[in-house]
């Protein structure tokens, strides 16, 4: 009687939870292996480690408790999400801290940067909005999601940290795809936006332009502004095939390498892994990705759909721009590789927005 309850145990336990054992499982190994690279990036301090052990923990936990929430409960309350979000950015650009930008709330027990909250409570609010419209969007539909997107960018342009307002604005305009916004549209909006970038060029702050040229020739101040991505370049490229060795990269412990421990962690990935490493980190992130957008298809509504879809792409983003700005191919922004980057924040916010995603789906119509 006592083997066949333990043999029972993992198939009853996790649906009474709501977590796809599938997808656990892969963000489970990522955060192992975000560890064992951490260590060695961070010069195997064990503070550090502990320190991030902790926060994933958190974490872990959130992603617990966001798969418990009926969607119904989550559509009542976006809105309020988002109004605590943005008054949480208000709050940042009033007394906000922060080396050079304010972007950090420092309560003294906790410190937390209230932008990342938005990359959760605006997909939510705006999945809410568009549940029970007929789709694809109308334009008023579409104006006020335009509105819903711009307040929280903009307040977030202001601390001012560019990657995290691009990838929120891209969480907002993901769920308005995802909702069937017509192509003219869509090709409507990319001319707008093209027209308007002398006007955003002229309106970013000096050291934005400078990494955006860095971008286009970073060999024009390799011991200034070109140095971060060069030196990354070749820690990626002196990994070769299967890498240096755990624990033995040169770039980030001679200190060539630029924050090893955050914005640049892929890199000494890379150097210590080699091809082998970098191509099997991939395959685990495509992997995260592929069963998120399956669990999302099979939601039991639009609100569903659109959140988890959304939330998926949010992840998916954030993958393809860290590694952009670290092998060059896009320009240096500050987004961290998820959930091997050390910070507390994106990772909290990340886990909880899976959790979101498979208590979607464990509320599908269909259930096998």
């Amino acid at each position: 009687m006592m083997i066949a309850t333990t043999r029972t145990w993992p198939v009853v336990m996790m649906p009474q939870l709501r977590l796809d054992p599938w997808l656990t499982g892969l963000l489970l190994v990522l955060v192992g292996c975000g560890l064992m690279v951490l260590y060695s990036a961070t010069e195997q301090s064990t503070a550090l480690l502990l320190r991030q052990s902790v926060r994933l923990g958190l974490g872990l936990v959130l992603m617990l408790i966001a798969a418990q929430l009926p969607p119904q409960l989550l559509r009542l309350w976006a809105p309020w999400f988002l109004v605590a979000g943005v008054v949480l950015l208000i709050a940042v650009d009033l007394f906000g801290v922060g080396r050079g930008a304010r972007r950090w709330l420092d309560l003294g027990v906790i410190r937390f940067q209230p932008s990342e909250l938005i990359k959760l409570a605006l997909p939510l609010t705006l999945a809410a909005l568009l549940h029970r419209r007929t789709l694809p969007a109308g334009w008023r539909e579409l104006l006020l999601a335009a509105l819903m997107i711009a307040v929280p960018v903009g307040l977030i342009l202001r601390q001012p940290d560019l990657g995290t307002a691009v990838l929120v604005a891209a969480s907002g305009l993901c769920v308005l795809f995802l909702a069937g916004v017509r192509w003219r549209l869509i090709f409507g909006l990319l001319g707008a936006l093209a027209a308007a970038l002398p006007l955003v060029w002229f309106n970013l702050h000096d050291y934005q332009k400078n990494r955006i040229l860095t971008f286009l020739n970073p060999e024009s101040d390799p011991l200034g502004q070109g140095w971060n991505i060069i030196q990354s370049k070749i820690a990626i490229g002196s990994g070769g095939i299967s890498g240096k060795g755990w624990l033995t990269g040169t770039q980030s412990r001679l200190e060539f390498l630029p924050e090893p421990h955050t914005d640049f962690i892929f890199a000494v990935l890379a150097e210590e892994f080699g091809f082998f490493g970098v191509l099997a980190i991939l395959i685990l992130y495509a992997a995260i990705v592929l069963r998120g957008l399956y669990l999302a298809t099979q939601a039991r509504d639009t609100f569903g759909r659109l959140l988890a879809g959304s939330l998926v792409f949010m992840f998916f983003l954030y993958v393809v721009v860290n590694i952009g700005m670290v092998s060059g191919l896009l320009p240096v922004v500050g987004v961290p590789l998820p959930l091997i980057s050390y910070g507390g924040t994106s990772a909290a916010t990340l886990l909880a927005g899976f959790g979101l995603v498979m208590g979607v789906y464990s509320r599908r119509r269909f259930m096998g």
